[in-house]
């Protein structure tokens, strides 16, 4: 179809074509080289045990281990049918109340998804940033750019809980801090959102992170606010404002179509409200690294006690949880 020339007569239909040849390309080349390297894994043990050779043996076990988190992984990835699901993601940060406490635990889960971003081959660039006064960041966006970026990383959005003890009490108490995540889809060209200018408020101000000779010089950073819905997004990114003001309103766009889904969401969730007290906007993970090591997802169950992996970008058994119970809630509803 691709080498339809009809199909590129319409650009939006091309791009949208290709999106969706890009992901299946995806999921198809990962079902391959998972079925290549297992039939090599079986042939070397094989070749292993005939030759008595210990050592070749142990090598196809190893790979049959590696095979095991890639299937999953591509397992994960037959959970998401989502319109959206293939598109890149912006991911929103935000320290809750508690001063430094909370700003440190939403800097260390800034990280979290960045390192897991990283784990998953996705490119990372920081939109936007205001830093907490002593640490951490009081709210951070970034963006995440690769297939099925925001299909994997939407299972995040809601609150999430650290219970440890603080780094910053000197009489070494246990606190409990909280952070917000909010996900939300890169919209493009093919999905039509108006938005009327004359109802959103577009401020002006200072880049407040570290960079080049010319941060903190020129007001080329941008904030828009949405009047009716109450949105805001802001973008420090670039050095030239009218760059930041073209991203920051594709993030706009992006929210606006997000809220919109929110609210079909909302609708099919109202039925389970009954069932579960944790909706999937509200708090999904609390973190406890003392008196124990635990991170536990309150919504699926999904727990582990090896919390320096979690915050070191390893949630993707979180992930895959949040999927199946979602694509389960909806399915029954």
């Amino acid at each position: 179809m691709a080498q339809d020339a009809s199909l590129w007569a319409d650009a939006n239909r091309a791009k949208t074509v290709m999106q969706e040849k890009r992901k299946l390309e995806v999921q198809v080349g990962t079902y391959d080289d998972i079925k290549r390297r297992l039939d090599d894994a079986l042939a070397l043990m094989e070749l292993g045990e005939e030759g008595k050779d210990a050592a070749l043996v142990a090598e196809g076990e190893a790979e049959l281990q590696s095979l095991v988190v890639d299937s999953k992984k591509l397992e994960t990835q037959c959970l998401l049918g989502g319109k959206m699901d293939g598109n890149n993601a912006y991911l929103e940060v935000h320290a809750g109340a508690g001063g430094t406490e909370s700003c440190d635990w939403a800097g260390m889960l800034l990280r979290m998804y960045m390192r897991w971003a990283e784990r998953q081959g996705f490119k990372v660039s920081m939109v936007d940033e205001t830093p907490g006064e002593q640490a951490g960041v009081k709210s951070a966006t970034i963006m995440i750019e690769g297939t099925f970026a925001y299909g994997l990383a939407k299972t995040e959005t809601g609150v999430h809980r650290l219970v440890r003890i603080s780094p910053f009490d000197s009489n070494d108490r246990r606190h409990t801090s909280f952070a917000s995540v909010f996900v939300y889809p890169e919209v493009d060209n093919t999905i039509e959102i108006e938005i009327d200018m004359s109802k959103v408020r577009v401020d002006t101000f200072r880049s407040s992170g570290a960079g080049g000779q010319h941060v903190n010089t020129t007001d080329s950073a941008i904030r828009m606010t949405h009047l009716p819905s109450g949105i805001v997004v802001a973008c420090q990114q670039d050095r030239s404002q009218h760059r930041n003001r073209d991203i920051a309103l594709q993030m706009l766009k992006a929210r606006l179509y997000e809220l919109e889904l929110s609210k079909q969401d909302a609708e099919r969730d109202a039925v389970e409200a009954t069932k579960t007290d944790n909706s999937w906007g509200h708090q999904i993970r609390s973190y406890v690294l003392q008196p124990y090591q635990m991170v536990k997802d309150l919504r699926t169950g999904e727990e582990t006690s090896n919390t320096a992996a979690v915050l070191d970008g390893d949630i993707d058994g979180f992930i895959q949880a949040a999927l199946a119970a979602k694509v389960g809630n909806t399915r029954q509803a």
